[in-house]
């Protein structure tokens, strides 16, 4: 298993996580046949955004002893209230769903307190100035949370959030298809058929600035949807109109700008198992461009992927980390000192390029890789 840094909390978490649907099946016995098979592959970190009682308490029994092995993504606002799952902002009840939480998982702190599901400008708005922050803050100095989460599917409201400097990580959605979609607050459009039927071109501009936004700021992304519900692996429901397979999609998340974990949502043993291949699947089992460039109505023409497919450089150039890099100094306006130090340290720079052109033979969206490798050169000195 590979660990990344979940931003700037100082929290090592595996890349591949857990979501929380599959703890329900065979009447809640799976949360422990789940967390037992995570343990064994070195998954440590899930995420925990439902309110059954009866969820919460069987991952709670499933934890017993092993507490520590896991950090824990719980959702503040999520509760529960006549016998069905409700997103509150009402500050009692948010503050009772919490309590009963950590009672439930038989803890005393939440790593990550993710508050639950933020689509509307209006409800940031709200939360951000209300109770519901203070709440959060009030956690966090007491121990009760180690860090502050926000989730949200509207790449605007998202941004919001990062920029505030209160969250200090974000649960997202991040797919080949949302990211074709512009914001909303109705989380149905991105799924919705007749946002693909027509053209399609690049990610959309506010989702791409969120990423490196966050890669910036040090705010880590917990990946939510990768695999659009299922409906990317099934060409014949895939808004896309063609299969993916899992690794094409963990690969496509795990190299957005910031993002440090996939909480692959796993039904069963067997689907948790077939995300934990990702981890020694080949780079072709993992390559997702050339697919992305067969999609009908879909096109990225122009647009740096960071699929690698450029490579191998003649002066052994890393072309799609330079490009990111370049990406991010170009979404701030300046160079951002921790860009410019891992700029630094790469072992070959934009400098050394010879416009030999061959990179551009081999890119399937027709990236004009020389020209920002020009640029590289001149925003870095090197």
């Amino acid at each position: 298993m590979i660990y990344r840094e979940l931003g700037n909390t100082g929290l090592e978490v595996s890349e591949i996580g857990m979501g929380c649907e599959g703890f329900s099946e065979k009447n809640c016995e799976n949360a422990k046949i789940l967390l037992d098979s995570a343990e064994q592959f070195g998954i440590n970190y899930f995420d925990l955004y439902t309110s059954d009682p009866k969820i919460r308490t069987a991952v709670g029994d499933a934890l017993e002893g092993r507490r520590d092995k896991f950090i824990i993504q719980g959702h503040i606002c999520s509760v529960w209230k006549n016998g069905q799952y409700k997103r509150s902002r009402q500050i009692e009840e948010v503050k009772a769903g919490f309590e009963e939480l950590l009672t439930q998982l038989h803890t005393d702190y939440i790593d990550v307190g993710m508050i639950h599901y933020v689509d509307s400008m209006e409800d940031l708005e709200k939360i951000c100035q209300g109770p519901v922050m203070e709440y959060a803050l009030e956690l966090k100095k007491n121990g009760k949370i180690r860090h502050i989460g926000l989730s949200s599917h509207n790449p605007e409201v998202a941004l919001k959030a990062v920029k505030s400097g209160q969250v200090e990580v974000l649960m997202f959605s991040i797919n080949p298809c949302y990211d074709l979609q512009p914001a909303t607050e109705d989380v149905e459009e991105l799924w919705n058929e007749k946002n693909y039927s027509r053209p399609l071109v690049n990610i959309d501009a506010k989702r791409q600035e969120l990423y490196e936004t966050c890669q910036r700021q040090g705010v880590g992304i917990t990946v939510m949807k990768a695999f659009g519900g299922g409906d990317l692996l099934d060409a014949s429901i895939s808004p896309a109109r063609k299969s993916l397979t899992v690794a094409q999609c963990l690969h496509y998340a795990l190299t957005r700008p910031g993002v440090a974990t996939v909480l692959a949502g796993a039904h069963s043993l067997e689907q948790l198992e077939e995300s934990l291949s990702y981890e020694t699947a080949s780079e072709a089992e993992k390559d997702y461009a050339l697919t992305f460039a067969a999609f009908p109505n879909i096109s990225w023409k122009g647009h740096c992927m960071y699929c690698s497919h450029c490579a191998p450089c003649a002066k052994k150039i890393d072309v799609a980390l330079v490009t990111k890099f370049l990406n991010l100094a170009r979404a701030q306006g300046e160079i951002p000192e921790t860009v410019r130090e891992h700029y630094e340290v790469l072992e070959h720079h934009a400098g050394e390029c010879i416009q030999c052109g061959a990179c551009e033979t081999r890119c399937p969206f027709e990236v004009s890789i020389m020209e920002n490798m020009k640029q590289a050169r001149e925003l870095f000195g090197k």
